[in-house]
């Protein structure tokens, strides 16, 4: 790459970062629905067909803007992963690093997970960083369960096809129960942090650290994993 190229190529870094940081500013002021291009260029003294060849559409940033998110929270949550052994410690671990990166990004959080945005339907493209903490839940509960036949969880009659469908599309190593609560346990681990973030544990709940930490932990057991080394 000439000396040239590579200038235009960090030009082109510095611009997209400046474009996403104030489409960012804007989320937490105005919300996602109102996110604009053509504010976003106003701000930063750009005309719109500028950021167009940044950006095509509204859509087009907000995809950058969700993968990002998804992406920062999946950092976070592989860092707290590596930093603890055994699986019981290991789910807390990553659990309290998705509630720690949402209490400092709640606006990136509502964007993933809050209410969805008007018009907007998010790509394909979304998924592998949407997914980086579902997978490693379900390596955490992998691990507990290889070799160890830990108690399973129970299973009604009626949801087993529903239970081995789904433990054949996202862990066919995993028995059927233990798959069930994991998608179960990744449902309510966000539920709790929603409820923290989004105000409806006020005046419920004053020691929210504490009580998050017995109720993820409360989730680990449901699907098969103890305290203590394994």
């Amino acid at each position: 790459m000439s000396t040239a190229q590579g200038a235009r190529a960090r030009a082109r870094i510095e611009v997209t970062a400046a474009i996403k940081d104030e489409a960012r500013r804007q989320l937490a002021a105005e919300g996602a629905a109102r996110l604009s291009l053509r504010a976003v260029a106003r701000e930063l003294g750009m005309v719109s067909s500028a950021l167009y060849r940044y950006f095509p559409s509204r859509d087009d940033l907000l995809t950058a803007l969700i993968i990002d998110a998804y992406d920062s929270l999946g950092e976070s949550a592989e860092a707290a992963h590596e930093a603890a052994a055994p699986p019981f410690e290991r789910w807390i671990s990553v659990c309290q690093a998705v509630r720690g990166w949402a209490l400092d990004h709640p606006h990136e959080y509502a964007l993933i997970y809050g209410s969805p945005v008007p018009g907007y339907t998010a790509p394909d493209t979304t998924v592998p960083a949407a997914a980086r903490v579902g997978l490693l839940l379900i390596g955490i509960a992998r691990d507990a369960h290889r070799g160890a036949a830990p108690d399973r969880p129970a299973l009604a009659d009626d949801l087993r096809p529903e239970a081995e469908r789904m433990a054949a599309d996202l862990a066919p190593d995993l028995p059927p129960e233990v798959v069930t609560a994991l998608v179960a346990a990744w449902a309510q681990l966000y539920g709790l942090v929603g409820f923290e973030l989004f105000g409806q544990f006020n005046r419920v709940v004053e020691d929210r650290e504490t009580f998050f930490r017995h109720a993820v932990g409360q989730l680990a057991r449901g699907v098969g994993l103890v305290p203590g080394p394994r």
